[in-house]
């Protein structure tokens, strides 16, 4: 069953962590990562998507961690109903190496990050810190196979095209497409390129127009389409 702090902290500058995986070992095993780092803290857990939504509502994580496959009601629909009750609870779904052809649905439902089970629990920090913050993250070894599936889908093109999209960008795009696909919110990116948060939004936006793209997602699959990551 499900799993609740009795006493929640009130201090609102922690990373509140949803975790939601039908497997209590899984469970036990990215609690225990997340538990490396002393500023996130996972306020509920749940074993399957109905009880994630409930406890989404409940808890108001900053961060949602999702299993694709649940019995009840799977991770993707979960996400789904988890951003339209809460936009401001970013999604990070949680992937195994044979689930590619989710990817794209999960996408579409609004995940803001996506991480293989087996990646280094480095890139589970990573990616709980860089969606918290309002970026987008894909871990490495995700990132490559989110463009594999996408490009028999369809959905995007060869890295070579996207080298050549990028360059109707201007220098000071570039920079920041460069640093979206690396995960980093619009104040880090801003940090980094001593840039105000709004100038910094309005080049998003100029992004996702010249390269129509729809999302912060889509917008890091074409920096590493186009191997312009910067991660500083």
């Amino acid at each position: 069953m499900r799993q609740e702090p009795q006493d929640e902290p009130q201090d609102r500058r922690r990373i509140r962590i949803l975790l939601a995986d039908d497997e209590a070992m899984i469970r036990a095993g990215v609690r225990s990562i997340l538990a490396r780092a002393p500023e996130i803290e996972v306020v509920a857990e749940a074993e399957d998507g109905y009880e994630a939504v409930e406890l989404a509502r409940r808890h108001q994580p900053d961060v949602a961690l999702l299993d694709i496959q649940m019995p009840r009601l799977d991770g993707l629909s979960a996400a789904a109903r988890v951003s339209h009750d809460r936009p401001e609870t970013g999604v990070i779904m949680l992937t195994t190496f044979g689930e590619d052809e989710f990817i794209a649905r999960a996408l579409q439902e609004g995940a803001s990050g996506f991480l293989l089970k087996a990646d280094d629990p480095r890139e589970l920090l990573n990616g709980v810190r860089a969606v918290a913050a309002g970026g987008a993250y894909l871990s490495p070894n995700v990132a490559a196979r989110v463009i594999t599936r996408l490009r028999q889908a369809g959905r995007t093109s060869s890295g070579a095209w996207s080298r050549h999209s990028v360059e109707q960008l201007t220098e000071r795009e570039r920079d920041v497409l460069a640093r979206l696909g690396a995960g980093l919110s619009n104040a880090e990116i801003g940090a980094r390129l001593h840039l105000v948060e709004g100038t910094v939004k309005a080049h998003v936006s100029a992004i996702l127009s010249k390269l129509g793209l729809r999302n912060r997602v889509e917008a890091a699959i074409a920096a590493y389409e186009a191997g312009i990551i910067r991660r500083d």
